[in-house]
C-alpha cells in the first residue's frame, strides 16, 4: 500500500510501532555498548571497543528516531533526523581508525575474549529481527528515518559478523591483527552509511507515491524526488 493511501488510523499505528522498535533498540544497545567496553577494556581489543561504540551510535540513533516520532508530525523532522543520524555514523568512524591505526603501529596483542565472542553471537541474533520489523514499518509508514534506522540496525549485524570472526582468529590462532583490521571495517562501512543517511539516499526506499504527490507523506521534504 502507498503511504499516501494509509488510514490516519494506520498511520498512527505505525509511527507507535517505529517509536516502540527505536525503545526496543535503544535498550538492547545500551546492553551490548556497557558489555562490549567493558569486555574490551579487559581483552585490550579495539574491536570489542568498537563495537561498544557503534552500540552507542545505535542507540542516539534510535534516540533520534525517538526524537521525531514523539512529534506530532514525524515528517517535519525527517530531514533533521537524517543528518543526525548520518553525523553518528562518522563520530563512531573517527574514533575507530584513529585507535585501530594506533593499536597496528603500536602491535599491541588483544587478548581472547569469551565474552565479546557470546555478545557477537547474541548479536547476531538480535539484530536481523529488528532490521525486518523496522524495514516492514518504514516501507509502509514512508518514512526515510525508519529505513535508515533500519539500515544502522543491519550495519550492527554486519558488524557482529565481522567481530566475531575477529575474536575467533585471534583466540584460535593468536592473529592479534585480525582485531584492528576488523575495526578497520567497521570504519568503512561506518563511512559508507554517514554519507548516505546525510544525503538522504534512505529515500530510494520510501514507499511508491502516486504520480502528482511526490512531496506527500513518507518523505515530506521531497527528498524522494527526481530519483
Amino acid at each position: 500500500m502507498s503511504a499516501s493511501l494509509l488510514t490516519p488510523e494506520r498511520r498512527a499505528a505505525l509511527s507507535r510501532r517505529s517509536l516502540w522498535l527505536a525503545y526496543a533498540t535503544a535498550g538492547y544497545n545500551l546492553l551490548e555498548g556497557l558489555v562490549a567496553i567493558a569486555a574490551g577494556a579487559a581483552a585490550s581489543s579495539t574491536a570489542l571497543l568498537g563495537f561498544g561504540l557503534d552500540s552507542f551510535v545505535e542507540v542516539s540513533s534510535a534516540a533520534v528516531l525517538i526524537w521525531q516520532f514523539r512529534s506530532r508530525v514525524p515528517e517535519d523532522r525527517e530531514r533533521v533526523a537524517l543528518r543526525l543520524i548520518g553525523a553518528s555514523f562518522f563520530a563512531l568512524a573517527a574514533w575507530v581508525t584513529v585507535d585501530a591505526v594506533r593499536s597496528l603501529l603500536a602491535g599491541g596483542d588483544a587478548d581472547a575474549s569469551p565474552v565479546g565472542i557470546g555478545l557477537a553471537v547474541s548479536s547476531l541474533l538480535v539484530m536481523p529481527l529488528l532490521v525486518r520489523a523496522k524495514r516492514r514499518t518504514g516501507r509502509e509508514l514512508g518514512s526515510a528515518t525508519v529505513l535508515a534506522d533500519s539500515t544502522q540496525t543491519m550495519l550492527c549485524t554486519y558488524l557482529s559478523a565481522v567481530l566475531l570472526v575477529g575474536l575467533v582468529l585471534n583466540a584460535a590462532w593468536g592473529w592479534s591483527w585480525a582485531d584492528p583490521v576488523a575495526a578497520l571495517v567497521i570504519a568503512g562501512v561506518a563511512v559508507k552509511e554517514g554519507l548516505a543517511a546525510w544525503r538522504g539516499e534512505h529515500c530510494d526506499d520510501c514507499a511508491p507515491l502516486p504520480v502528482g504527490d511526490q512531496t506527500s507523506s513518507g518523505c515530506a521534504d521531497g527528498c524522494c524526488t527526481d530519483r
